[in-house]
């Protein structure tokens, strides 16, 4: 292999798998979220107002999965809570473009509350979601 092919596939090695998100992208693209989804501060600011079917989104990067108090999950995210499954921004974006084909995936019950499909912009809005716990709304 020729010396210039072999530092273009290291460097396709060496790129993210997944493309980071526009945060600025994914608070437009929250709109469609916040008709079940809201995002309200640990102090109690209220960041996006928003639905109460979904639970709060502030501080899901990082959060482990189907964890948040007083919110009743499908038998998928039960599973991934049990297993100790974290959210990344990667993982929101996955599941954000079809919840039950992501659970089956990582070995969990194909079982979702979240009917919504998020087909394209998903890495925007885990970005966004990840902004604003970091100070960036």
């Amino acid at each position: 292999m020729n010396k210039y092919l072999t530092a273009a596939a290291l460097l396709a090695l060496a790129a993210p798998a997944f493309a980071e998100g526009d945060a600025a992208k994914g608070e437009k693209e929250f709109r469609k979220c916040k008709a079940c989804h809201m995002i309200v501060a640990d102090d109690g600011t209220e960041i996006v107002k928003g639905g109460r079917t979904g639970p709060n989104l502030y501080g899901v990067v990082g959060r482990v999965a189907g964890s948040y108090e007083d919110f009743r999950y499908g038998k998928g995210l039960e599973a991934a809570a049990e297993a100790g499954f974290e959210w990344t921004q990667e993982a929101i974006a996955a599941y954000v473009a079809d919840p039950k084909a992501w659970l089956g995936e990582q070995g969990y019950p194909e079982q979702s509350k979240m009917t919504f499909k998020l087909r394209k912009g998903g890495e925007d809005v885990a970005a966004y979601l990840a902004s604003v716990v970091e100070g960036g709304s």
